[in-house]
């Protein structure tokens, strides 16, 4: 059994307004049900920082002042299924940059698939998949001798509250060397017609994706969850530039968790938290950098100027 998954869900729903982490949204169904997210026609993450990857690699080249004879890590926090970094991959490789590529995830199915898919259509690239939390992994990016390039896409960073993202940047900063830089992709704020949508597809795929952990604490954790008496309910406020995800109980419940000897009660209409999705402006992010050795040297925005890849360095 995973005991941080069972530590993490028991504190999460013992809290006075209950929670439970975002990361464990990703098992084997629930990495299936994300790619499906990714290519709703709602969710225009995806497509807007592919936009870049596809169609501003040798910019990205450049802005990162990646050298051809100057060997490099690139090491990747929350891999996914890669597809938006095999762009850039792609371009490095025919310029015969020298590199190696260190995707990181919490899901070991999603590493495994993102392996096979490299050395079929990349034979030549060098991956080294690491398997764990990134912030535990983070702690080795020091004792490489070589420049480091981070890669941190997706608007991963939004998931986390501000203070937390400010104590990430704070522990990527202690762990880079002087000239090591930072890929950072984030969602840019807009307004609720484009944003919550995104959170709440005509197909209910994202419903499925939140219910899943769910069942997922049921099969691990030997929890009797009905998901069928929970309801998905995503909020924005665009002033705020959050978009929060919650499950609802439609009725008074128990829950009871064996693994933990425990029983949780929830009142009808009782919230569980399940995401945070902050999006950022220039402002947001330098408060973000705020007391770091990591500055903005530049940044490139999709087409519609829907989300943006800054490049951070440390000085």
């Amino acid at each position: 059994m995973n005991l941080d998954f069972q530590k993490d869900i028991d504190f999460g729903l013992s809290a006075s307004k209950k929670t439970l982490p975002s990361k464990y949204f990703y098992d084997e169904i629930g990495d299936a049900l994300f790619v499906e997210i990714m290519n709703m026609p709602e969710y225009y993450l995806t497509n807007a920082e592919f936009d870049i990857f596809k169609n501003q690699n040798q910019e990205l080249i450049k802005a990162l002042k990646l050298e051809k004879n100057n060997f490099f890590e690139l090491v990747e926090l929350g891999a996914g299924d890669g597809t938006k970094t095999k762009q850039l991959l792609k371009a490095l490789d025919d310029q015969n940059y020298n590199f190696k590529y260190d995707p990181i995830d919490i899901s070991e199915n999603a590493l495994i698939q993102l392996k096979a898919s490299i050395n079929k259509e990349l034979p030549t690239v060098q991956i080294h998949p690491k398997q764990g939390d990134y912030f535990n992994v983070l702690s080795g990016l020091k004792a490489s001798s070589h420049p480091i390039i981070v890669l941190f896409l997706g608007s991963n960073i939004g998931n986390l509250t501000d203070a937390r993202a400010k104590d990430f940047i704070q522990k990527l900063d202690d762990n880079l060397k002087i000239g090591d830089r930072v890929l950072l992709g984030v969602d840019l704020i807009k307004p609720k017609s484009v944003v919550l949508p995104a959170y709440n597809d005509a197909q209910g795929i994202t419903k499925r994706f939140n219910l899943n952990l769910l069942t997922r604490i049921n099969k691990e954790l030997d929890a009797d969850f009905d998901v069928d008496t929970f309801e998905h309910k995503p909020e924005y406020d665009e002033e705020e530039g959050i978009a929060r995800s919650f499950l609802v109980s439609t009725k008074d419940q128990n829950v009871s968790i064996k693994s933990l000897n425990k029983t949780f009660t929830f009142k009808k209409g009782e919230k569980i938290h399940m995401e945070t999705s902050r999006k950022y402006n220039d402002l947001i992010l330098n408060g973000i950098l705020e007391g770091s050795s990591l500055k903005i040297n530049d940044r490139l925005t999709d087409s519609q100027h829907l989300f943006a890849d800054y490049i951070l360095e440390k000085y």
